[in-house]
Order: C-alpha cells, then structure tokens, then sequence
C-alpha cells in the first residue's frame, strides 16, 4: 500500500514538474526556497553582497518531501564580501534545483553599492547577473503519444539578472528585491506548440532584533514572495539566539510547512539546521522537509563603517 502511495504522489510531481516547465502562461514558483531563509539572504537579495565587514561562505542542502521518489532537492553554495577600503561588495553563487525530470543549474554573480542615509542608516544596491540551464530528461517519462512535444529533451542555457534594494541597521533590516527580469522564453519556438518562460519573481523581506538582556536576544524575520497570477506566500520566523552562538527557532510558511530551527555559531563556523513539518496535503506521504547549512566566515578585511556585525 506504501508503494503504491508513493507511486501515486511520484506521478503528482512529474506532473507538477512538467506544469513549471511546459505549461502556457508559466506562473508557478520557479526559484528555489529556503526555510532558513534568514541565514540565506544573500541568495535572495544581491544588495546584501557587501553589507559585512567580512567575506562568507555558505553551503546549502535541501531535501523536500523525504519519503518520496524523485522528490526536489537543492544545492547551493555562496561567497560574498565587501571591498577593502570602498562602500561595495562583490560576490557569487551557484544552485542546482531538481524534482523528478526537471532541473535547473544557475551561476551568478553580484556588484553591491552602500551609502548612510541617515545618521545610522544605510542603503545598499545590488545586481546580480548570470546564466540558468534549465533541463528536462524526457528519457524518464513514457508518453503514451509517441508525438508528444514531452517526448522530447530540453537543455538550454539562458541569461539572466535581479536588482536589489537593502535599507539596514545594526538593528533592524528591510529588502526588496526582482528576480529573472529578463522573463526568458525557455522552449523552442519551432519544435514545441506550447510557451514556457521564465516568470520574474518579487521578494519582500524584513527583520527586527531585540535585546533581552546580555545573554538573549530575540529576532524576528519575515520573506514575502510574489509571482504574477499566483497567491502571494509568506514565511514568519522567530528566533532565540544564546550569546550569538546558539539559536533555537520557529517559523512557518503559509500553506505549506511550520519549520523548527536550531543553528550554533562558533568562531569562524556555523551551522544552521531546519526540519519542515509539511502542513499540506501531502503529508500523508511525506516525513517532512530537512536542510542543512554550514557556513564559514572569514577575518575582517575593513573597519565598522558601512559593514555590520552579525552571526549570520
């Protein structure tokens, strides 16, 4: 009965798969998702690239749906930085996303700007440009028709860019950023009937911190996720961070998952975990979502002025 269970959902995401790539008028959720989203901002929002005083790098795995055959599964890995002596960062990343016979491999790079606005505000500005291959292996769905434009490999490199806006203190934080401006055409024109594009992508995020006292502070962080035609998605999370090096958290993801967060932050490493308990309906197949990041943080390379501290 569990085979058969999974045989069923296994299907579900081959069609759902197929839906994000070949569908007319492509509107479903394109870019990859992070339940510890505050510890990935830096994929999120290229403004971020040169915010700290420090260069970072950042590795992250996420397994969705565990239980479940050819269920999506991300990579992604990060470095980031700002100049020595001028108000800029610079930066890149790299992510590979798949779920059953669709994948996606993206490479990017990012220019930061930062300045004060106003006594300790600053403003940053950043853009990301890069290439995404998209992918889909027809081999490992059987088509009935022999003629259907599914029976057929797609693998294509496409250009790509985001800009991003990042206002910020010691404090608190707010972003804004698009992504996949250039909305490519992804299918051949002259071998396929239907259109695929990628969608551009807006994100809203926000963050306070507060002190409890020298040993406690509380964070709370909010990603706002916007593609046209589809519902809004919001995620909300609080942490409890312990002598900024231990941390314990909630956060929950609007009709999807409630996540729990626990990360440890020593020296120059720290490591960030995530187990996403599924609130939809397909949590009668699936035992949940886990990711892992390990970050690695190097020296300061420039004074205080226009970086921040943090244990991100």
């Amino acid at each position: 009965m569990n085979r058969d269970k999974n045989n069923i959902m296994k299907h579900i995401l081959l069609i759902l798969s197929l839906v994000i790539f070949w569908s007319n008028g492509n509107y479903a959720q394109q870019l990859p998702i992070f339940s510890q989203f505050m510890l990935n901002d830096y994929a999120l929002n290229p403004a971020i690239g040169g915010i700290h005083n420090y260069y970072q790098v950042k590795t992250t795995y996420r397994l969705q749906w565990v239980g479940i055959d050819d269920a999506p599964s991300t990579y992604m890995i990060s470095t980031y930085g700002p100049h020595r002596t001028k108000d800029m960062g610079f930066g890149g990343y790299m992510y590979s996303d798949q779920a059953g016979p669709t994948s996606n491999l993206g490479i990017y790079f990012s220019y930061s700007y930062n300045f004060q606005i106003l006594n300790d505000i600053r403003l940053s500005l950043g853009l990301f440009g890069g290439t995404v291959q998209w992918k889909y292996d027809a081999n490992s769905v059987k088509m009935n028709d022999g003629t259907d434009p599914l029976n057929q490999p797609l693998k294509k490199f496409h250009p790509d860019a985001s800009f991003g806006a990042y206002v910020y203190t010691a404090q608190w934080d707010v972003g804004f950023s698009a992504n996949q401006l250039f909305m490519t055409r992804l299918d051949d024109k002259d071998s396929l009937d239907v259109v695929s594009r990628l969608t551009s992508h807006f994100y809203l995020t926000g963050r306070y911190r507060y002190t409890l006292n020298r040993d406690i502070d509380l964070e709370g962080s909010m990603w706002l996720k916007y593609v046209a035609h589809i519902t809004p998605q919001v995620d909300f999370a609080v942490r409890g961070i312990y002598q900024k090096m231990a941390w314990f958290g909630i956060s929950y993801r609007s009709m999807d998952a409630v996540s729990i967060l626990l990360g440890y932050n020593q020296g120059v490493v720290n490591i960030g975990f995530s187990y996403d308990i599924t609130t939809s309906a397909i949590r009668s197949y699936s035992s949940g979502t886990v990711e892992v990041i390990i970050g690695v943080r190097f020296a300061n390379i420039k004074s205080s002025r226009g970086g921040r501290r943090s244990i991100r």
